[in-house]
């Protein structure tokens, strides 16, 4: 039996693409498969597509495009949607009746969804993201192989195209910063307010919060440092808060008690001594 690099698909259009690339306007090298190649050499390089090849290493390929985070799952699915493409494609040479082949379109979303995966996470140049969106079968396309093929085989001629326009307006999710706040009370006493916290950094807060151990004279990596931290708000907040019942009325009363208490005291006091 013979073997194949991954699978029949892979390995045919991989030679394919090694015995067309000096012929670019040629056929072969505008063949289905081997714009698929293209369009990997595009997202990883050449290096990486076809050195594992040559080492029949299918290991290291395979990895290689997984390298921006893309899961084996969607690696697999790309091999069997490559094969399903095959099969259909060679049952479809000399027929009567060409039948259609669902994954010429489905191989090329899972190609958009690789380079979009590279886009997100690493970037891509300007001049490769030209050339990519070119070697889709789009009516945009530049090469008449290509436009060609996409009347033939897509039941949508545009459906690649609102695809790849689509998977473009995605932007990268970057993760909101955890910041390791202190109680509320705390910044209340120094006046920094919520909409300052927001505005800082994880790394301002950080140096925030080791400002403020450092003049409550507390050790910001003690063990207990949370508790010290409650006792010194409970200190701060006491000697500073006002004597209030919260009613106007009896406020007046205790002060005026407090102030006949005291005149009391000073008027026995000076019998006591006169």
């Amino acid at each position: 039996m013979e073997s194949y690099f991954i699978n029949e698909a892979f390995d045919c259009a991989i030679n394919d693409y090694l015995n067309s690339r000096d012929a670019e306007t040629g056929v072969l090298y505008n063949s289905f498969l081997v714009v698929v190649i293209r369009m990997l050499i595009n997202i990883y390089g050449e290096l990486d597509i076809i050195n594992p090849y040559h080492m029949r290493d299918e290991t290291a390929f395979l990895n290689n495009l997984k390298k921006f985070g893309v899961s084996e799952e969607e690696i697999n699915n790309l091999a069997r949607s490559m094969d399903g493409f095959y099969v259909i494609d060679r049952r479809n040479e000399g027929a009567y009746k060409r039948e259609n082949n669902p994954y010429f379109i489905s191989v090329q979303k899972i190609i958009i969804d690789l380079y979009n995966q590279k886009r997100l996470t690493f970037g891509v140049a300007e001049s490769d993201a030209k050339v990519f969106y070119d070697l889709l079968y789009t009516p945009r396309t530049s090469s008449a192989l290509r436009l060609s093929y996409n009347y033939l085989n897509a039941e949508n001629i545009f459906e690649i195209d609102n695809y790849y326009h689509l998977a473009m307006q995605k932007k990268l999710e970057i993760p909101k910063e955890e910041k390791k706040l202190l109680k509320k009370e705390i910044y209340d006493i120094f006046n920094i307010s919520e909409a300052s916290l927001d505005n800082m950094s994880s790394a301002d807060v950080d140096r925030l919060n080791s400002q403020i151990f450092k003049s409550l004279d507390i050790s910001e990596n003690a063990i207990n440092r949370d508790y010290l931290l409650d006792e010194k708000i409970k200190e701060i907040l006491n000697v500073n808060e006002p004597i209030t019942t919260g009613n106007g009325y009896v406020d007046i009363l205790i002060i005026m008690s407090i102030i006949i208490t005291v005149l009391m005291v000073v008027v026995i006091f000076s019998t006591l001594v006169f």
